[in-house]
């Protein structure tokens, strides 16, 4: 397995295109990483409140509820001049962050993250149907892969650079620097060598089109278990994520050791996205997805034993358990789906599978007041079991299972 993976990952990075797209990858999730940190200790610092700390990433992710329309402009044009503009125009978005510097101006620092989140949820619709033009079918899994290390990889680096420098220079520092990695990144995607067909004129009301993208999910047999699996983990993961403070609590330790767990996490994630390609082709989609869910579930159920070393385990754990649903069902719907449909099929995927995750996190956070938290995460692991046990069945009969339960639920 291990001369496999190096070898799947050694033609994904020798590929020109490739290389461009995951450097774009790095670079602008540098700058968004850095600022996702120094944007709630900005606010922080400007009104003492956490609750208007908080709501930085609520203006960041609340685009995602929008993805089915905003997917459709991802399948208007060509993608790559999409990607250049979005970039270059995030770029000078960020300059306009240099004038807050008082209470009274936050809202326009909400009002820009919030239009950062929604051209986040265009950039990566558009770049997901882009690279499945551009990469082999055959190696898709593990450009997902890569990109996922590149991803979980940043995450480990750049809030530490972004405390750094907002330490030294401010929140403006932190926006300039951004506002760099997306001029970067724009250049990275001109480089790209890509042909593209300039989309037929699209047809039908724009309700419609916007509808599209639910319909091919809902009636594909592969992608709509998937991604169903893929929500479902991540209401658990948000669930999850909210008991850490309880789990440390548990431990005996300051809330400062969240960071060591949320490190040996990314840690976990890092490595699985090495492996995702080769586990891909061997499991397939719906094996490896039900892998990883499995793992997830039992280190969930166990991060409640007051051990450190078992703690340590259940993150690394974690970490690679979480992936594999997501770069399954991802995969999957760009192997799927017609290049015409496939920026709004992915954005109404992003749209089915992270928002579930929000939900998770704010349903945990009064959870962990009511019920011991060691009995949630038991509960959360034998749900992320149920969740992973459809996926172990045969896609035919996944089917007929879906039929009969359904045709039972109403018995016409």
């Amino acid at each position: 397995m291990t001369t496999k993976t190096t070898w799947s990952v050694a033609r994904v990075l020798r590929d020109r295109d490739a290389g461009l797209y995951l450097s774009g990858v790095v670079v602008s999730g540098f700058g968004t990483s850095a600022l996702w940190l120094a944007s709630g200790v900005w606010v922080k610092d400007l009104t003492g409140s956490d609750g208007l700390a908080a709501l930085c990433m609520l203006a960041m992710w609340l685009p995602t509820l929008a993805g089915p329309l905003l997917g459709t402009l991802a399948d208007r044009g060509r993608r790559r001049p999409l990607l250049i503009g979005v970039n270059l125009l995030l770029g000078a978005l960020l300059l306009a962050l240099l004038r807050v510097d008082a209470p009274g101006d936050l809202w326009l620092l909400y009002a820009v993250l919030f239009v950062y989140g929604a051209a986040g949820v265009v950039h990566d619709a558009a770049e997901s149907a882009l690279v499945a033009r551009a990469v082999e079918p055959s190696l898709l899994g593990d450009f997902n892969g890569l990109r996922t290390t590149a991803t979980e990889g940043m995450k480990l680096l750049a809030p530490l650079a972004g405390a750094g420098l907002y330490a030294a220079h401010g929140g403006a520092g932190v926006a300039l620097l951004d506002a760099a990695t997306f001029v970067l990144a724009a250049g990275l995607y001109a480089a790209l060598r890509v042909r593209e067909e300039k989309p037929a004129p699209p047809t039908g009301s724009p309700r419609r089109r916007t509808a599209e993208g639910v319909r091919h999910l809902r009636a594909h047999p592969v992608l709509r278990p998937l991604v169903l699996a893929g929500g479902a983990t991540m209401l658990c993961a948000g669930l999850n994520g909210a008991m850490v403070y309880a789990v440390v609590d548990g431990l005996g330790h300051s809330p400062a050791y969240t960071g060591v767990l949320y490190a040996v996490q990314g840690a976990g994630s890092v490595a699985v996205g090495l492996l995702s390609g080769p586990a891909l082709r061997h499991l397939g989609a719906r094996r490896f997805a039900a892998s990883g869910i499995a793992l997830l579930a039992l280190a969930v159920a166990l991060r409640g034993v007051p051990s450190d070393p078992l703690a340590l385990v259940c993150s690394a754990a974690i970490g690679m358990g979480l992936p594999p649903v997501l770069i399954a069902a991802m995969t999957s719907v760009q192997r799927e789906t017609p290049g015409a449909l496939l920026g709004r099929a992915t954005a109404t995927a992003h749209t089915l599978v992270f928002t579930p995750n929000v939900v998770g996190l704010a349903a945990g956070a009064a959870l962990v007041e009511l019920v011991d938290h060691r009995l949630v995460l038991v509960a959360l692991g034998v749900a992320l079991l149920v969740t992973a046990a459809p996926l172990c069945q045969s896609p035919a009969r996944a089917e007929r299972t879906v039929s009969r339960s359904s045709s039972d639920a109403s018995p016409a």
